[in-house]
């Protein structure tokens, strides 16, 4: 198969939930469910989402925020009709990227629907949830050109058995990775009932992401991050103080020696820290195997750089220690349309951050990484 050329591809850009998507998509029997996401009005008059029937509504917010500049940017007060179409509409967002210069992305969804289904004690409606969004993700919205817009399905907090089925289901769909947000097997903790489905993924070539952070299906909701009067702690810390558990986790585990070809993906934790992770997990470990008889073929940094990639947004220090974070595992992405984009100025962004970094190595981070790992454009990292 002859390769595209891709100059930007975003490792991790977002869908917003279209307006009809829970009433449209939901099954008949949960569409009046009381806890199915209804759309209603903050208390400026903009559009908001009600995710469970005692929850405080959700407005659109930093979501929103492409094309915004800092003083324009509200949390309440934002409507569907005033934001972008592609935002919610594949179509659309197809000159969106163009007017961006993003030759494609890998879509996310909102954190904030996915938990609420995640959490639920039903596990009819658990599943309804995850169900409606992968089905208007990937019938709906990357059909408008599934080259450029890579649809990634999210896996039920069901269990092992569950997981693979809607795995396999989102697969046949187009889904070209999944996203879990917690472990397969629905513990908090990896653990060896988790393998049944690191196999499917392997036997599908299917790469597994891991989205700001793992949470608990027993854990309460978080309070609003982007909530009025701000939380810039938050904001700032997002994603770098909970990823390196995860990778820990997982390459202790010892899941990479079982299987070899498993590949990770964790976005929007930036890069920067990653190094100084990865030097402690080499120390750590060479000093504590014995006695925690924790028994690795190889050192924990090499499995990283050989199952994992890693996004980042604005990051000067990943950029300049990329050959410690590993050339061929940074991926850039744009967090488009939330407050992290540069929209539409990522060209200018990327010059920026960039300049000193050879032509080859901007175009594996800037691009092929992304490519390879989720197949976009004829590129594959078999």
């Amino acid at each position: 198969m002859a390769t595209r050329e891709l100059k930007l591809v975003s490792a991790d850009s977002h869908v917003v939930e279209a307006p009809d998507l829970w009433s449209r998509w939901m099954p008949a029997e949960f569409r009046d469910h009381p806890d199915t996401p209804r759309l209603v009005k903050d208390e400026e008059g903009g559009d908001a989402w009600q995710f469970g029937r005692n929850a405080k509504p959700a407005p659109l917010g930093i979501y929103t925020a492409a094309g915004k500049t800092p003083e324009q940017i509200r949390w309440t007060g934002v409507r569907y009709e005033s934001t972008m179409p592609g935002f919610f509409q594949g179509g659309p967002r197809l000159k969106e990227q163009d007017a961006d210069g993003v030759d494609a992305e890998v879509l996310f969804g909102s954190s904030r629907p996915m938990g609420l289904f995640l959490r639920h004690k039903d596990p009819d409606f658990h599943l309804a949830g995850f169900r409606a969004y992968n089905d208007w993700l990937l019938k709906d919205f990357c059909t408008a050109d599934p080259g450029r817009l890579i649809g990634l399905g999210y896996i039920p907090g069901l269990g092992v058995e569950a997981a693979i089925r809607e795995l396999r289901r989102v697969h046949a769909l187009g889904a070209k990775g999944c996203v879990i947000q917690c472990w397969p097997s629905a513990k908090d903790q990896i653990s060896p009932e988790d393998d049944p489905f690191w196999a499917a993924c392997v036997a599908l070539d299917i790469p597994v992401a891991v989205h700001v952070r793992l949470i608990s299906v027993n854990s309460p909701p978080p309070p609003p991050t982007g909530k009025q009067g701000g939380d810039i702690p938050g904001l700032s810390t997002t994603g770098m103080l909970d990823m390196p558990r995860v990778i820990a986790e997982a390459i202790f585990s010892g899941v990479f020696d079982r299987f070899p070809r498993l590949r990770f993906a964790c976005t929007e934790a930036g890069a920067g820290w990653l190094p100084y992770l990865l030097e402690q997990m080499d120390d750590r470990y060479w000093r504590n195997r014995h006695w925690t008889k924790c028994e690795l073929a190889l050192l924990p940094s090499e499995y990283f750089y050989r199952n994992w990639r890693i996004t980042f947004m604005l990051d000067q220090y990943a950029v300049r220690n990329r050959h410690a974070c590993g050339v061929g595992n940074l991926m850039w992405s744009t967090d488009y349309p939330h407050h992290g984009t540069d929209w539409p100025y990522s060209r200018k962004s990327v010059r920026e951050m960039c300049h000193a970094v050879p032509a080859d190595e901007q175009q594996r981070i800037l691009a092929l990484n992304a490519a390879e790992l989720y197949r976009i454009g004829g590129h594959t990292d078999a």
